[in-house]
C-alpha cells in the first residue's frame, strides 16, 4: 500500500506539472487579431460572470446540506461520534469545492485557448489542432488529479470508506447542478441564435450581428467544458469510493484489493499523459483520427502498466485485471458505436441529412429511431462487461462478484484524463470556429477551424456515449455499496440482512416504478428551461434587430447588445437549475421513508436502466441532428439556404438541449441518488413505513 501511495502522489505531481507547463505553452502562442482578443475578452466575462454566480448558488446550497449532512450522517449525532459527522461535513465540502476548481481552470485556459487557436489556423490545421487540444488537456489533467488526490486524502487521514461516500456526494451534487445549469445557459444562447439567425435571417452561424453569438460561445464554455468536467470529476470519484467501500470490507482495511484501486487510477492517469503528450495531426491529417488514435493508445498503455503492476505485486489478482480490462476496452467499443451513428461520414447521419429533404418531420422522426437503435450497443455493451466481470470475479470469494463490477467501473474511467481532453477540445474549436469569423481571417481559416469542430463535434458524442457507459457501471458498482452500506446498518439492528432485491416483492416493485420515471421527469424540466429561456432570448433577439439601426446591415460601428443576451442565459439557467435537482434527491428520500431499504433497491435498479437508455437515445440523437446539418451545409441534399437545411436546422435545435442539456445531466443524477440512498441507507433502515 506504501509503494501504491507514492506511485499515486507522484502521479498526481507529474499531472500537475505537465498541465502547468500546458498552460503556459497555450498562453504562449500569438494572439494578435484586434478583434479576436475583444470578443475572446467577452467570452471570458460572460463565462467567469455566470460561474461566480452559479457557485454562489450552489455554495448556499452546499452549506444547507453539509448542515443536514452534520445531523443526520452517518447517522443521528446524537447518537454517534462527533468526530465522524465533522468529518464526513469536510469530504463532503472538499468534494464541491475541488470540483468547483478543477471547473474554473478548464475556462480560464479554454477561453484563453479560442483565440489562439482561431489564429493558429491561419498557420495551418497542424498548429490549430495542438493549441485546441493542449487547451483541452489542461482540464483533463486537472480533473484526474484532484479526483485521485481528494480520494487518497480522504482515505488515508479518515481510513473510512464511508466518510469517502462523502466525498463523492460533494462531487456529485456540485457536478449535477453544474451540469444542468451550464446545459441550460448554452442550449438557451444555441437554440434561439440557430433560429433567429440561419432559418429567420439567413445570416451565417457566428455572424456577429447576431446577439446570442457571444451567449452561444460563453455557453459552450461553461456546459461542455466547465460541466462535462465536473461530470467526470463525479464519475471517477464514485467509481473508485465504490470500489474502496467494497475492497476495505473485503480487505478489513488497507489490503491488496485496496491497493489495486489507487494503483489502477494512477496508473490510469500516467497513461492520459503519456497519450496527450504524443497527441498530433500531420499538416494534411484527419483531426478526428487523431483525437481517435491518441485515445487507442492511451487504452493500450493503461493495459500493458496495469499487466506489469499485477505480475509484479503481491495480491494483485489477474481476474481484477481482468474486470478491469474488459470495462476499458468495453468503453472503446461503446464509443466507436457511438461514432457509427453520429459521424457524418457514415451512412446514419447522411440517412436523416437525405430525410431532410422531404421536411423537417422526417428529420425529426428519422432522429429519433436512429437514436434510440443507438443505444442498444451501449446498453448490451454495458450488460456484458458487468455479467463479465461479475463472473471473472465471483470465483474468488463472496463480495468478489460486485467487486469485480466496481473495478470494471475503475477500468473504463482509468483513462477519463484523455477523455476529458477529448472533450474540453470541442469548445474550445468550436469558439475558435467562431472567432475566426467574426475577425475575418478568411475562407481558407474558417475552412481549416470548420474541419477541427467537425471532429470535436464527432468525438464530443463519443466522450459522451463513454461517460455514461461509465456511468452505468458506476451505479452497478453504487448498487453494491449500498448494499454494504445498509447491511451495515441492518446487522446492528439486529435485522435481517439483504442479500438482493426479489422484482415480485410489492416494496420493490415500487421501488422500480418510481425510479423508472425520474429520468423522464428530470430531463422534462431541464428541456422546459432550455424552451422557456430561448423563447424569451429569440424576443430580445429579434426586438435588437428591429429597434438597432443598421444591426441587420452591418453597417460599421454598429454592435448588438451581447450582454442582455448573457444576462437572459445566466438568469434563466440559475433559476432553473435547483428545482430538477432537487426533484430527484427529494424522491429517493421520499422512497426510501415510506419502503425502506428493499423499495431503495428497486428505486435504483429503475433508476440506472430507465435513465441510461434515455441518457444515451438523447446524447446520440442530438449528435446525429448536429452531424446532419453540418453535412447539409458543407453542400450536401441542396446545401446552406435550401429546404433540407432548414429542416435540418430544426433537428438540430431539437437535439440541442437533448444532447448538451438533458443526456449527458441524466449520469449524474443517477449518481447523487445512488450516493443519497447509500448515505441515507442506515435512516432508511431505521426509519419507514413499510419497511
Amino acid at each position: 500500500m506504501q509503494l501504491v501511495v507514492i506511485v499515486s502522489f507522484f502521479a498526481v505531481v507529474i499531472a500537475f506539472a505537465f498541465a502547468v507547463y500546458l498552460y503556459f505553452w497555450v498562453k504562449r502562442q500569438p494572439s494578435q487579431n484586434k478583434r479576436i482578443i475583444e470578443v475572446s475578452a467577452l467570452i471570458q466575462a460572460g463565462a467567469n460572470t455566470f460561474m461566480k454566480r452559479e457557485y454562489g448558488i450552489l455554495a448556499r446550497f452546499a452549506g444547507v446540506a453539509a448542515v443536514l449532512i452534520f445531523l443526520f450522517l452517518p447517522e443521528p449525532v446524537w447518537n454517534g461520534n462527533v468526530t465522524d459527522h465533522i468529518a464526513m461535513v469536510i469530504a463532503y465540502l472538499a468534494g464541491t469545492i475541488l470540483s468547483a476548481i478543477a471547473g474554473k481552470i478548464g475556462i480560464l485556459v479554454a477561453t484563453s485557448a479560442n483565440g489562439r487557436t482561431a489564429e493558429g489556423a491561419q498557420k495551418g490545421l497542424k498548429t490549430a489542432f495542438l493549441i485546441g487540444f493542449r487547451g483541452g488537456s489542461v482540464m483533463g489533467l486537472a480533473v484526474v488529479g484532484f479526483s485521485l488526490l481528494g480520494v487518497m486524502a480522504v482515505l488515508l487521514i479518515t481510513a473510512d470508506a464511508t466518510i469517502l461516500l462523502g466525498f463523492s456526494f460533494g462531487a456529485s451534487s456540485l457536478a449535477l447542478f453544474a451540469k444542468a445549469g451550464g446545459g441550460i445557459f448554452t442550449k438557451t444562447a444555441d437554440v434561439a441564435a440557430d433560429l433567429t439567425g440561419k432559418v429567420e435571417l439567413g445570416i451565417p452561424e457566428d455572424d456577429p450581428r447576431n446577439p446570442a453569438v457571444i451567449a452561444d460561445n460563453v455557453g459552450d464554455n461553461v456546459g461542455d467544458v466547465a460541466g462535462m468536467g465536473a461530470d467526470l470529476f463525479d464519475s471517477n470519484v464514485a467509481a473508485m469510493a465504490s470500489a474502496l467501500v467494497m475492497s476495505q470490507a473485503l480487505d478489513g482495511g488497507f489490503g491488496a484489493n485496496t491497493s489495486m484501486v489507487f494503483c489502477y487510477a494512477a496508473l490510469g492517469l500516467i497513461a492520459s499523459i503519456i497519450g496527450i503528450a504524443c497527441a498530433r495531426v500531420g499538416k494534411n491529417g484527419n483531426p478526428t483520427g487523431a483525437l481517435n488514435a491518441s485515445t487507442y493508445s492511451t487504452t493500450a498503455i493503461f493495459l500493458v502498466l496495469t499487466a506489469l503492476a499485477t505480475l509484479f505485486l503481491d495480491g494483485f489478482q489477474w481476474r481484477i485485471w481482468g474486470a478491469s480490462a474488459v470495462g476499458l476496452i468495453v468503453g472503446v467499443i461503446i464509443g466507436i458505436t457511438t461514432d457509427y451513428f453520429t459521424d457524418d461520414s457514415k451512412p446514419i447521419v447522411q440517412k436523416v441529412a437525405h430525410a431532410s429533404r422531404s421536411g423537417s418531420a422526417f428529420t425529426i422522426l428519422s432522429g429519433v429511431s436512429y437514436g434510440f437503435i443507438s443505444a442498444l450497443p451501449a446498453m448490451v455493451g454495458i450488460a456484458i462487461s458487468a455479467l463479465a466481470a461479475y463472473m471473472l470475479c465471483a470465483p474468488l470469494g463472496e463480495g468478489y462478484a460486485l467487486f469485480g463490477i466496481a473495478m470494471a467501473a475503475v477500468g473504463m474511467l482509468s483513462i477519463v484524463g484523455m477523455i476529458i481532453s477529448n472533450d474540453a477540445y470541442g469548445p474550445i474549436v468550436d469558439n475558435a470556429r467562431g472567432l475566426a469569423e467574426m475577425g475575418g481571417l478568411g475562407e481558407d481559416t474558417i475552412r481549416i477551424a470548420d474541419e477541427l469542430d467537425s471532429a470535436g463535434n464527432t468525438v464530443k458524442a463519443v466522450t459522451k456515449g463513454f461517460a455514461i457507459g461509465a456511468a452505468g457501471l458506476t451505479v452497478i458498482s453504487l448498487l453494491g455499496a449500498y448494499m454494504s452500506e445498509v447491511n451495515v446498518a441492518l446487522s446492528g439492528m439486529g435485522k435481517e440482512l439483504l442479500s438482493g432485491f426479489d422484482i415480485m416483492d410489492p416494496t420493490v416493485f415500487f421501488g422500480i416504478l418510481v425510479g423508472a420515471s425520474i429520468p423522464a421527469v428530470f430531463s422534462a424540466m431541464l428541456i422546459l428551461g432550455v424552451d422557456k429561456n430561448a423563447q424569451r432570448m429569440v424576443e430580445e433577439i429579434r426586438r435588437q434587430f428591429r429597434e438597432i439601426k443598421g444591426l441587420k446591415e452591418g453597417k460599421k460601428g454598429v454592435q448588438a447588445d451581447y450582454d442582455t443576451c448573457i444576462g437572459i442565459a445566466t438568469d434563466g439557467a440559475l433559476k432553473e437549475l435547483i428545482p430538477a435537482g432537487l426533484v430527484a434527491i427529494i424522491a429517493t428520500v421520499l422512497v426510501g421513508f415510506i419502503g425502506g431499504p428493499l423499495a431503495i433497491g428497486g428505486f435504483l435498479l429503475g433508476n440506472i436502466v430507465s435513465g441510461l437508455l434515455l441518457a444515451l437515445f438523447m446524447s446520440n440523437a442530438g449528435g446525429l441532428w448536429d452531424n446532419a446539418k453540418k453535412y447539409v451545409e458543407s453542400g450536401h441534399e441542396g446545401g446552406k439556404g435550401s429546404d433540407a437545411h432548414k429542416a435540418a436546422v430544426t433537428g438540430d435545435t431539437v437535439g440541442d438541449p437533448f444532447k448538451d442539456t438533458a443526456g449527458p445531466s441524466i449520469n449524474t443524477q443517477i449518481t447523487v441518488v445512488s450516493l443519497v440512498a447509500s448515505l441515507l441507507s442506515g435512516l432508511f433502515a431505521a426509519f419507514s413505513l413499510f419497511g
